[in-house]
């Protein structure tokens, strides 16, 4: 007799087979292990490494908590993880990847959003590159369009290229991003109103080749992740005009090094945390000298491995969610527990 035990939420179940071979008892035992799964209210495929405090989950597919090539997320307030992958869907979920609700961008033929971030007021900030614009939405999904910044392709002010992120600084104003034509930032007041912009294709301070991720700190300094040229430019916008600070980081592998930063966050002491696209990993450094302090992730499919990763938001714990995007999935972790700690 073959008994097939299964946890769910409501408690275990248990099923008993009888009088079947060996490779028929295997085959009703992963049908019914599929079969408990299907739940699409719930998040799929979960793996909790207690020894290295790494929580996955996700896989790929196109239900509800599952994924084709998440390239950014976002969280708000709540902890409340926004996702984006490459069908344009946007998923809702709870900090443990149980599902919410989700909804798609207007139009998608052209290419899918690559940046996501919240508004000072709340609302979800979508960078739908290839759309040339910035849309606004509601955290229940209602699209804003009265508040969408762009939307021409073009050189001249407020039109853009490839849009990649938005942030705002203490005043409300709007960092935005882009690639293409031009590798610039622009800014825009709070009402969406031109103000300036700067950059070119280059790599002197201030040019850019692919500006993918922006960070806002306390003191109005603008942290712009230069993937292309692999490094952190930080540029003071708190005056008239954007004042170049000074650069973190270069092309390598070894720590502090970087290879393609996608994703960027600063904290309130400083320290800077990078997505690496290239490097398969998330790297915490410090935000003065670049002097790398822990390293997390690298390439593969297991749990605490990454494969081309695009993007990650920490939560209000200070657990750090990683679009592990190739193997479409989620991985959370938390410093200082997790990762490789360095001298």
């Amino acid at each position: 007799m073959l008994q097939i035990k299964i946890e769910d939420d409501t408690g275990s179940v248990s099923r008993q087979v009888r009088r079947l071979s060996p490779g028929l008892a295997f085959v009703v035992l992963l049908f019914t292990l599929v079969v408990s799964g299907c739940d699409q209210g719930r998040a799929l495929s979960l793996h909790e490494d207690s020894s290295s405090n790494v929580f996955v989950w996700g896989r790929r597919g196109l239900d509800d908590g599952r994924f084709l090539k998440p390239r950014a997320i976002t969280i708000d307030d709540q902890d409340r993880l926004y996702i984006v992958d490459m069908t344009s869907r946007i998923q809702v979920f709870d900090r443990d990847g149980n599902f919410i609700r989700s909804w798609r961008t207007p139009k998608c033929k052209q290419g899918k959003p690559c940046g996501l971030s919240i508004s000072q007021d709340g609302l979800l900030m979508v960078c739908d590159t290839h759309y040339f614009r910035v849309l606004f939405y509601t955290p229940e999904g209602e699209l804003i369009p009265e508040r969408t910044i762009g939307g021409t392709n073009g050189r001249g002010p407020g039109e853009f290229g490839f849009v990649t992120d938005v942030v705002q600084d203490s005043e409300g104003n709007y960092y935005v991003s882009e690639y293409g034509d031009y590798d610039r930032i622009q800014k825009f007041t709070p009402d969406g109103q031109y103000v300036y912009q700067w950059g070119q294709h280059g790599t002197e301070n201030g040019h850019f080749l692919r500006p993918q991720g922006l960070a806002m700190d306390a003191k109005d300094q603008l942290w712009v992740a230069d993937a292309s040229n692999h490094r952190i430019q930080v540029f003071d916008v708190s005056g008239d005009e954007p004042i170049f600070v000074r650069t973190i980081g270069s092309m390598g592998a070894e720590p502090g090094q970087l290879s393609y930063p996608y994703q960027i966050d600063v904290a309130e002491d400083g320290t800077l945390t990078v997505g690496e696209f290239g490097n398969h990993r998330i790297q915490q450094l410090d935000g003065d000298d670049g002097t790398a302090i822990r390293l997390w992730g690298g390439p593969g499919r297991q749990p605490g491995e990454l494969h081309q990763p695009w993007a990650f938001a920490i939560d209000s714990t200070g657990s750090v969610h990683v679009v592990d995007s190739y193997n479409h999935r989620i991985q959370r972790f938390e410093w200082p527990g997790s990762g490789v700690a360095l001298p």
